[in-house]
C-alpha cells in the first residue's frame, strides 16, 4: 500500500510539474525541458560511460554539456535572443563539429581503453537525447506563437499509450511483442494501447483544436508505433547494460528516461510532421 501511495504521489507532483511548466509561458517551457533534456542525459551517461575513476565523472560532465548544445542552440533561436538569426545559425553550424571534436581531445588525455567507444556514447547521446528535445522547441514554437496544447496533446498521447500497453497487457495480454528485448510486452497490449491513443487524439481535438482531426489522428498514429518503439529501444539500452531503471529521480517510477523514451524518439517524426503541416499552410 505504501508503495502505491507513493507511485501515486510521485504521478502527482510530476503531472503538475509538467502542467506548470507547458502553460506557465515561453521561458517555464524551455527550463522544464533544459531541466528534462539535462536529467535525460544524465541517466543515460550513468548508464553507457564507466564511473570506475574520477576522469569518468569528467567525461559524463563533458557529454551532459555536449548534449544540452541542440536544446541550448534551438533556445536562442527559439526564444529571440539574438537579433541576427541567420548569422547565428549559421556560426553555430561551423562550430559544431569543433564543439563535437572536443570529446576526442579529451579521451587523449583520459588513458581510457575504450576513447573511441566513449566518444560514440557522447555523440550518440546528442542525437538520441538532445536533438528530439530541441526538435520539441520547433513544435512549440512558430512564427512568435506558443503551440503549448500542441505539445500537451503529444505528451498526453504518449502516456496513455505508455499506461494503455501496461493496463492492457497486464490484463489480456498472451503473445509476446518482442521477448527478446521486452518479454512482457504483448500485442494485445500494443493494441489496446493504440486504441486508447485514438480516444485522446479526438478528446484533445474536442478541447484544444488547433490541429484538424486528421493531424490529431495521424499524430496518434505516430505516437502509437514510435512511442512505443522508443520504449522498446531504452529497453534494449537498459538490457544491454543489465540494468533494471534509468535512475531513481521518480520514486517508485524509476528515471526521467523511462517516463520519456517514447516521446523522445517520436519527436522528430512528429516535428516532421507539423512542420510539414505548418508550411504546406493546410
Amino acid at each position: 500500500m505504501n508503495g502505491l501511495l507513493r507511485r501515486g504521489a510521485t504521478a502527482l507532483i510530476f503531472v503538475a510539474v509538467m502542467l506548470g511548466g507547458i502553460y506557465g509561458g515561453r521561458h517555464a517551457f524551455v527550463l522544464l525541458f533544459a531541466l528534462i533534456t539535462g536529467l535525460c542525459l544524465w541517466e543515460y551517461f550513468n548508464i553507457v560511460l564507466s564511473r570506475n575513476q574520477p576522469r569518468s565523472m569528467l567525461r559524463r560532465w563533458l557529454g551532459l554539456a555536449l548534449g544540452m548544445v541542440p536544446y541550448l542552440l534551438a533556445s536562442v533561436v527559439q526564444l529571440n535572443l539574438v537579433q541576427q538569426k541567420e548569422s547565428f545559425i549559421a556560426i553555430a553550424s561551423l562550430l559544431f563539429f569543433p564543439v563535437i571534436f572536443s570529446a576526442f581531445i579529451y579521451e587523449l588525455y583520459s588513458r581510457s581503453e575504450q576513447p573511441f567507444a566513449n566518444v560514440a556514447f557522447i555523440v550518440l547521446g546528442m542525437a538520441y537525447i538532445g536533438v528530439p528535445f530541441a526538435l520539441l522547441e520547433f513544435i512549440a514554437f512558430d512564427d512568435g506563437r506558443f503551440y503549448a496544447n500542441t505539445v500537451f496533446g503529444l505528451l498526453a498521447m504518449t502516456w496513455v499509450n505508455d499506461t494503455g500497453a501496461y493496463m492492457v497487457g497486464s490484463r489480456f495480454g498472451k503473445t509476446p511483442l518482442f521477448p527478446r528485448i521486452s518479454p512482457k510486452k504483448t500485442w494485445e497490449g500494443a493494441a489496446g494501447a493504440a486504441l486508447a491513443t485514438f480516444l485522446v487524439a479526438l478528446l484533445v481535438y474536442k478541447l484544444f483544436g488547433g490541429l484538424r482531426l486528421m493531424d490529431w489522428l495521424v499524430l496518434a498514429a505516430i505516437v502509437a508505433l514510435f512511442g512505443s518503439l522508443g520504449d522498446l529501444v531504452e529497453s534494449m539500452l537498459k538490457r544491454s547494460a543489465q540494468v533494471k531503471d534509468s535512475g531513481s529521480i521518480l520514486p517508485g517510477h524509476g528515471g526521467l528516461l523511462d517516463r520519456f523514451d517514447g516521446f523522445i524518439f517520436l519527436l522528430p517524426f512528429a516535428t516532421a510532421y507539423i512542420l510539414w503541416v505548418r508550411m504546406a499552410g493546410v
